[in-house]
């Protein structure tokens, strides 16, 4: 999608390998997301073995190299499979992006070639988990703030605090946490680390109840005195904060590929209903009502669409992508909860039941507008982007 000929046309059909990613993953979750996904939804079960199988189609390293078992795609294929998933279940979506482009993503970008070796196969293959820890209890946006330090000692690192809101922060076999190993505020005095399960001192915490997102877990890890050695550092000291930066551009692109998925889904159960619902002895799809609400819908997911893939292909050529990127982030997000929220407008009162899949779509696609960076705070990049 998005490719540009010699003749500067824009090529917007998907690649072969866009075509073979969305049939792929119809199939598998057909089979094994369909079926279990509203257990897990009400258990808030995070079925981890799912992600194991995802890990064998390729779908948890898909942005990594095939040196590192990775499936070395590039962004387009890495959106298209972000909105496949989530088209058919968010929050299996929202583990599947975390895992790539956060945990798996930063270590890609910022390790040396021994740390790659160490850590993006397991990764890649699904047989490990990833987690991703920059956000505190009252440092949310203020990530300049946190209260999580490590302190040299000898060849080792020891860091104590606690991070919230993590994806897999119970059940992920690795993180990459950012400490404070400088002065409060100070841009350059934070450090990225990896952090194995089972190291002494690093444990998860309290499990988050959640609005939407359910099957994806969310919860706090600890630290309390956890010693980790200098080989455990991404990049250098001091570099974990622009790290973040860098590594949230990505991750910004992922959240409005869930997003797009979302809305898609929401927006395909909506248009089904209205062909399918009669009342006045005729569907009410024919009702201008119901037609214009579609319409406006379907411009919006598709407006959506080309803002993510035009910050995708740019992400591929190696441009910098933070205004792109936010403001992909920012509308498709909006944009997701906006035909959710008319989703379950042309459903009626069952779409508030759920016996149909638009009140979950409804409650997952709060979160995008949330995580990852508000609607607010993708605006203030968007400023200070273009008032440079």
């Amino acid at each position: 999608m998005l490719k540009v000929d010699s003749a500067s046309q824009i090529d917007f059909s998907p690649n072969e390998n866009q075509g073979m990613i969305a049939k792929m993953i119809g199939d598998f979750g057909a089979k094994e997301i369909v079926p279990y996904q509203k257990e897990w939804d009400e258990t808030q079960e995070f079925p981890v073995q799912l992600f194991k199988k995802l890990g064998d189609l390729g779908l948890m390293g898909v942005l990594v190299p095939a040196d590192y078992q990775g499936s070395g795609f590039g962004y387009l294929e890495y959106v298209t499979a972000i909105s496949e998933i989530s088209k058919i279940d968010g929050s299996i979506g929202l583990s599947v992006a975390a895992h790539n482009s956060l945990c798996t993503g930063h270590i890609l970008q910022f390790s040396d070639e021994s740390q790659k070796s160490r850590w993006l196969p397991k990764l890649a293959t699904g047989e490990w988990i990833g987690a991703w820890g920059l956000t505190e209890p009252n440092t949310g946006s203020d990530a300049g703030n946190m209260s999580t330090v490590a302190k040299k000692d000898g060849s080792s690192w020891i860091i104590n605090g606690s991070k919230n809101f993590i994806t897999h922060g119970i059940s992920g076999d690795i993180a990459v946490v950012i400490a404070r190993t400088g002065e409060i505020g100070d841009s350059h005095g934070m450090t990225a680390f990896v952090v194995e399960r089972g190291t002494e001192g690093f444990s998860g915490g309290r499990k988050e109840d959640k609005l939407g997102m359910r099957a994806s877990e969310t919860s706090e890890m600890i630290f309390d005195n956890c010693r980790v050695s200098k080989e455990n550092v991404l990049g250098e000291v001091g570099e974990g904060f622009i790290q973040s930066l860098k590594v949230l551009d990505g991750g910004r692109i992922s959240i409005a590929a869930l997003s797009l998925g979302i809305a898609e889904g929401a927006l395909l159960a909506a248009t089904q209903y209205a062909k399918e619902r009669r009342q006045f002895n005729q569907p009410i799809a024919k009702f201008q009502g119901i037609s214009f609400k579609l319409a406006q819908m379907a411009t919006e997911l598709e407006a959506a669409k080309l803002l993510t893939y035009r910050a995708a292909y740019l992400k591929n050529k190696g441009i910098r992508v933070s205004k792109e990127s936010a403001m992909a982030k920012y509308y498709a997000s909006e944009v997701a909860v906006s035909i959710a929220n008319d989703a379950v407008q042309i459903f009626g009162g069952y779409g508030y039941t759920k016996d149909f899949p638009v009140e979950k779509y409804y409650r997952d696609a709060k979160l995008c507008t949330i995580g990852e960076g508000t609607s607010e705070i993708q605006k203030m990049v968007i400023a200070r982007e273009i008032l440079k």
